[in-house]
């Protein structure tokens, strides 16, 4: 692979963003197999002892005890959202969401990609404490299902992976609303309060012209522990700060200040804190899993379904009714049969998926049968994609 590839450093700001995802997906899974074995393994008990350790205290405004644990989730998570933020922000300015022509046909399957899977989701989960979780099955993991594309070489045409892209995109903005909304607790006004003069903060830093990335740090800072005070989650910080970012180059030739730091900061998302994520979250002892139980049964059944059926039967059919209405067109050199194999692959929940679940089931029961549902789920659709990719893809 190019190393200036490799780095992020490609001129096209698409090719950089892909091979990068595609090689973190590797580390990803790497981290994923680490913590499985790690959490099943003789030495299970440090696990959790060595996440529960104590690293600092957050004493302004809140009183937070921060575990190793928090750290990952709470605060290199943020930054995880802050590069979901840019990605965004790049794709609406001038990517596959800049137009509604354009942005027609992910966002559709998106929608579709979120509703079918809930569906099934609360079909198998009427209960009022495992209902909680019917947005988990709806993420798609953009690293993983961009890896796993990317096995398939010279059968996947370059549109299709722009497609799957900007459906993974889509997707995160309605993961993001889902968060945002569906799991905040009761809204604290101070802490509104707060976040939004972290935000004026970002506002009149870019008013006064300042171009020095790392001051706007101090309002980003702010904002977060006014989420996290006004009972948002806090890494919803990083969304918004990822939205502010300038698209206008600051000088003729210098790319602008949302691309530089994207750049900057996607490697080291994508190689260290998405693995670190993994591997503090996807440890599931096995044995302490009652899969045999009935509620641990109709949760998995939702999740797994909701991903291997779920998102391909709603993406498919949601881009084939857009299509067919005239809302959107298919990319030239795409047809339904590659959207219905990215369709499979949006079934890679994993990172996202993973993540809903820890706000949706505080109980470790009921988590630890959404995790192993969402591992299970997501290596289901990725498989199932390559077979029918290998099948359905003509070799470019």
């Amino acid at each position: 692979m190019n190393a200036n590839r490799s780095t992020g450093r490609s001129a096209n700001p698409l090719e950089a963003f892909l091979s990068v995802e595609t090689a973190g997906s590797v580390v990803l899974f790497a981290a994923t197999a680490l913590a499985l074995l790690w959490e099943n393994s003789p030495w299970h008990a440090s696990y959790e002892h060595v996440w529960e350790i104590r690293v600092a205290r957050i004493g302004w405004l809140v009183d937070i005890d921060v575990s190793l644990h928090f750290l990952v989730n709470e605060v290199l998570m943020t930054l995880f959202f802050f590069v979901v933020g840019l990605e965004i922000r790049r794709e609406a300015h001038d990517g596959a969401l800049a137009s509604l022509k354009l942005a027609g046909l992910p966002i559709a399957a998106a929608a579709g990609g979120v509703v079918a899977p809930a569906l099934i989701y609360l079909g198998l989960n009427g209960d009022a404490a495992l209902a909680r979780g019917w947005a988990v099955p709806t993420a798609t993991d953009i690293a993983f299902a961009v890896g796993v594309l990317a096995l398939l070489g010279k059968r996947v045409h370059p549109a299709l992976r722009a497609l799957l892209l900007a459906l993974a995109i889509a997707d995160d903005v309605v993961a993001i609303a889902i968060i945002a909304l569906v799991f905040a607790g009761g809204l604290s006004l101070v802490g509104v309060a707060i976040a939004a003069a972290g935000i004026a903060g970002v506002l009149l830093l870019r008013r006064l012209g300042v171009t020095t990335e790392i001051v706007y740090a101090l309002p980003g800072a702010v904002l977060w522990i006014g989420l996290l005070d006004a009972g948002l989650h806090p890494v919803l910080a990083g969304v918004v700060l990822g939205l502010l970012t300038p698209m206008t180059p600051p000088r003729p030739g210098v790319p602008p200040p949302a691309v530089r730091i994207e750049r900057l900061l996607h490697p080291w998302i994508a190689y260290a804190v998405m693995p670190l994520f993994a591997l503090a979250n996807a440890g599931v002892r096995l044995a302490g899993v009652d899969v045999a139980a009935p509620a641990s049964l109709m949760l998995g059944s939702g999740i797994v379904l909701g991903l291997v059926v779920g998102k391909p039967l709603g993406i498919c059919a949601a881009a084939a009714l857009a299509v067919r209405l005239g809302w959107c067109a298919l990319p030239p050199g795409v047809r339904m049969s590659g959207v219905f194999v990215i369709g499979c692959l949006g079934g890679i929940g994993f990172t996202m998926a993973i993540f809903i679940a820890t706000l949706a089931f505080p109980g470790p029961d009921a988590l630890a049968a959404a995790k192993l549902a969402v591992i299970v789920g997501s290596a289901a659709s990725a498989a199932i994609g390559l077979v029918l990719g290998a099948r359905l893809l003509r070799r470019q």
